[in-house]
């Protein structure tokens, strides 16, 4: 059984991205169950989709039982931290996005360092990420959430092979991306072995 956690904020793919997973897993012929949380997704606001992959019947994901969070957002990583344990791998864009509620509220976005020690006093091993300039030098910004998929799937903790993950990226995203899409996720792969 795998347990996953894939969060950010609303325009970041984080929904694209555990369709993805999904539809790899059905290819691969593991069964999966995902749901997935976004009030204000569309307007910047936070994002939650959870996988559970293998002998599972429910698509809730207990506190503490995550094998990995996957984040394009430093503070929906740390949102969803009693989601790990000591087991637990976290992977995160290092690039915050400040939400419009801090912004008019005259409040201030944490301090990135003191959010990355609060992930790792909680967690196995925190894996931070560049996936903006990833995705850029991929071709295209848009891209970070299949650089962050290119790192998930490099971490080992998929029950299936990536070339099948790979695959489903090819058949299931616009042609016209193709290219920059797997150039994308060979970044995140690429970033987690030079990591590692």
């Amino acid at each position: 059984m795998k347990n996953i956690i894939l969060c950010g904020v609303g325009g970041h793919g984080v929904i694209t991205t555990a369709k993805l997973l999904g539809k790899a897993a059905i290819k691969a012929n593991v069964n999966v169950i995902s749901s997935e949380v976004h009030g204000m997704a569309q307007r910047g606001g936070a994002v939650i989709t959870t996988i559970r992959m293998g002998e599972v019947w429910s698509s809730l994901i207990p506190d503490g039982e995550a094998d990995i969070i996957v984040s394009t957002e430093p503070v929906e990583a740390l949102r969803h931290i009693n989601k790990a344990s000591e087991k637990t791998i976290v992977i995160t864009d290092i690039n915050p996005v400040i939400p419009f509620t801090v912004t008019i509220s005259g409040e201030e976005y944490p301090d990135i360092e003191e959010i990355f020690k609060e992930i790792e006093k909680k967690c196995k091993k925190l894996i931070k990420i560049d996936a903006l300039q990833l995705a850029k030098k991929a071709g295209s910004s848009i891209s970070k959430n299949i650089v962050l998929l290119g790192a998930l799937a490099a971490t080992g903790i998929l029950p299936f092979d990536s070339k099948i993950l790979l695959e489903t990226i090819k058949e299931s995203l616009p042609k016209k991306f193709e290219k920059t899409n797997i150039q994308a996720f060979r970044e995140g792969m690429n970033a987690i072995k030079n990591i590692s």
